[in-house]
């Protein structure tokens, strides 16, 4: 459809280059949606802020959240099936390494060429350039900028989109504003990852005026149901291995204070003795290790300033999340307060010294589960995933469970610590998912795609954000971009019969 005819200008002192789409951010849905527009002729760019390629999917995440594996098709499920090659099997393949999935990435990107620049993050404010309502060029903090005909943000984040000044939210929405059941402030569902019962909430047990214990609210700060502007617990994926010839141990990290660990220490009192994270097994004798009970991997309230923060304060967050985890690690296997059945249990983990050799074999990627949202003209609610309300413009389907992690932590009306947010709903059948939960208002940015922080309310995004279905909406993404300007329309302009039946023409799954 078009050449790839990428020209290099130099205007004012910068270095402008243009393409016909310019993608910001490099994890699974960036990479694969510039697969597909590659595949269209299109002449595409991504830009990934990190040194990291593929986001969570090759950052720690091998054991795959799929759901119903029946509706991932396309681009998605050949990720899965040339991790399947790799592990010399003809099936797809589910559980898998960080280093294979980076190697199926870069395969990708050496198949179609498709230039990747890493280490580049947009200028936080003056970074996108508006002509009307359409987006002209994006600049980085380096002074490089990118020209192009149609955007597209797969970022976490969604900087790119608030950059441009479309509509978002972040936090909870109230039930009431989408007739929801189980969106905002939950307490009475909060029962899966929960805290033994009876764990004082004091610094000093039973002394109310020595303070809450660190990262514990005096109450829920509402009612269940209502709106509050908290985010639901990130953590790492921790890659783990118990080889001893392949395995560095974790050391106690610098500044280590194990006041940092007292919950986990009374938890252990009031009767948890396994499932501090979890082991779940991915070849080659390595684990995908994430959050498993009410003390776990998850830095349960320390993440609510992240969506909006800049990058050096983001930094800053992230590496709370590893000096706590890591910490985690090391209290388990050596402090005198953990039983030593427990300590005997967790001792022959490590870091494989195979993986992300550039980054002291730890995970660079934080999983960020939800950031910002965008809030287009059509919102996917909890009403659509359980099929209430009908969408008959798919471009991929959801499966995975409702699934929000715990939000805070606060003392209940009994007195004691518990953990509120943690919602496990799970669906029936598969369900579809909306073009127009993916494109802005026309008014705000007519030629800009969001598929990773699109259009939906916290509880649907919790079923919604799953890897194989970033890349399932990416590709789609990608095919109605070569549409919009093949017909000289903008994105909310695509027709969907047309765009339809390219994506089932290209192995996509739109209803089952």
């Amino acid at each position: 459809m078009y050449s790839n005819n990428i020209t290099m200008n130099v205007d004012k002192g910068e270095i402008v280059m243009m393409y016909d789409i310019v993608i910001y951010g490099g994890n699974s849905a960036g990479i694969a949606a510039a697969v597909q527009a590659t595949k269209m002729g299109l002449s595409v760019v991504v830009i990934e802020p990190s040194r990291h390629i593929g986001g969570l999917s090759s950052g720690g995440l091998g054991d795959t959240d799929f759901g119903d594996k029946s509706v991932i098709g396309g681009i998605s499920l050949d990720f899965y099936k040339r991790l399947g090659r790799i592990y010399n099997s003809q099936e797809a393949v589910w559980m898998f390494e960080p280093k294979t999935a980076i190697a199926v990435f870069r395969d990708w990107i050496n198949e179609y060429a498709i230039e990747v620049v890493t280490g580049e993050r947009l200028r936080l404010k003056g970074g996108v350039v508006k002509k009307a309502n359409r987006i002209t060029t994006i600049r980085m903090e380096s002074g490089k900028t990118f020209e192009g005909r149609i955007f597209m943000d797969m970022s976490y984040e969604g900087d790119l989109m608030k950059a441009a000044d479309v509509s978002y939210a972040t936090g909870r929405e109230s039930n009431q504003l989408y007739g929801e059941t189980y969106n905002g402030i939950q307490t009475a569902v909060a029962v899966k990852n929960q805290l033994p019962a009876g764990i004082d909430p004091y610094v000093i047990k039973g002394v109310r005026s020595s303070g809450l214990l660190p990262g514990v609210n005096p109450d829920a700060g509402g009612e269940d149901g209502a709106a509050d502007d908290k985010v639901q617990a990130y953590c790492y994926r921790m890659c783990l291995t118990n080889n001893p010839d392949n395995r560095v141990m974790v050391q106690c990290p610098v500044e280590y204070d194990d006041r940092d660990y007292e919950l986990m220490f009374r938890s252990i009192e009031q009767g948890q003795k396994t499932r501090f994270f979890k082991l779940n097994g991915v070849p080659n004798h390595k684990t995908d290790s994430n959050n498993d009970q009410g003390i776990s991997t998850d830095y349960i309230g320390y993440n609510y300033n992240y969506p909006e923060a800049d990058y050096e304060v983001r930094e800053q967050i992230a590496a709370a999340h590893e000096k706590y985890q890591r910490g985690l690690i090391w209290t388990l296997q050596n402090h005198p307060r953990v039983p030593e059945e427990i300590r005997n249990f967790y001792m022959p983990w490590g870091l494989p010294l195979d993986e992300f050799e550039d980054n002291g074999h730890w995970t660079p990627q934080l999983y960020i589960r939800e950031s910002r949202r965008m809030v287009s003209d059509f919102v996917m609610n909890e009403n659509h995933i359980f099929l209430r309300s009908i969408i008959n413009d798919s471009i991929a389907m959801g499966s995975y469970a409702m699934d929000s992690h715990n939000t805070q932590r606060h003392v209940s009306k009994e007195g004691y610590v518990v953990n509120e947010g943690d919602v496990q709903i799970k669906l029936g059948t598969p369900y579809p998912i909306s073009y127009r939960s993916i494109v802005p208002k026309e008014l705000e940015c007519a030629n800009l795609f969001v598929p990773v922080c699109l259009s939906a309310s916290h509880i649907a995004y919790g079923s919604i954000r799953m890897e194989p279905v970033f890349m399932a909406i990416a590709q789609s993404a990608a095919t109605a971009a070569a549409l919009a300007l093949e017909a000289g329309v903008s994105v909310q302009a695509v027709n969907y019969d047309t765009l339809s039946r390219r994506l089932l023409e290209d192995g996509q799954v739109l209803y089952q």
